[in-house]
């Protein structure tokens, strides 16, 4: 069966260039060029056998902003963002992840790299859809989480989807609550050990689970610990 990717580039040279390379797989490369369409096709398709599996998405597009409808991918569907972008700053590697890209790939894009981490993301998607009925959550003080599907839900019933970044900080802080835990451990824990102990990037995710967790104001859940790191208190 076809697995469907739904890639959002204006770029002909590219988009030909991505669609020859994927040509002889089992992944079939549709195109928006713009975005403009991207999110009401991937919700129309839900649950039919052409739905969209993936999305590759350039971050600058001529009539959108691709980090702004990566976010709305993450916030509506269950599909798997990665971003490409011409951006290799601490920065723009931070936006992506910030607004729930799944990967970030910087251009020029390698066509090998790129149909690695597609496969990559796709088999762990394809794992968490597995076990999705799964009842199997982790449950710590006044939230609880699904550890397959990656959703998180609050004392309050709120339910939110938590990025595959936002997903290993929460279960970093989890096997380490009640003790600090520094920048550098988190950082390696999600996959990123080349990040600096002194970019925000952590601090970007930290706040990401605050909010999802309505843990912004009082901050009595995630405790930053100066000097040190972060602590979920007990």
């Amino acid at each position: 069966m076809a697995i469907n990717v739904l890639l959002v580039e204006d770029d002909e040279l590219l988009v030909k260039r991505i669609q020859n390379h994927f040509a002889d797989t089992e992944f079939t490369i549709e195109v928006d060029p713009t975005g403009a369409d991207a999110l009401r096709v991937v919700k129309q398709r839900v649950n039919l056998r052409s739905a969209i599996s993936l999305a590759i998405i350039d971050i600058v597009l001529p009539k959108r902003d691709g980090l702004q409808l990566a976010k709305e991918l993450n916030t509506l569907t269950d599909i798997g963002v990665i971003v490409l972008s011409s951006r290799d700053s601490q920065a723009d590697r931070i936006a992506g992840l910030a607004q729930g890209a799944d990967d970030y790939i910087c251009k020029p894009v390698d066509l090998l790299e790129l149909e690695l981490r597609v496969r990559a993301l796709h088999k762990r998607i394809a794992v968490n859809q597995q076990h999705d009925e799964s009842e199997e959550f982790i449950e710590y003080a006044d939230f609880k989480l699904h550890p397959d599907n990656r959703t998180l839900i609050t004392v309050t019933g709120v339910e939110s989807r938590l990025t595959e970044a936002e997903h290993k900080v929460l279960i970093c802080l989890i096997s380490n609550a009640g003790k600090a835990t520094s920048r550098e451990k988190i950082s390696e824990e999600i996959g990123q050990p080349d990040w600096s102990p002194n970019d925000r990037t952590v601090d970007v995710l930290i706040g990401r689970l605050r909010k999802k967790l309505n843990d912004e104001k009082d901050q009595k859940r995630i405790v930053t610990v100066r000097g040190k790191g972060y602590m979920l208190s007990i």
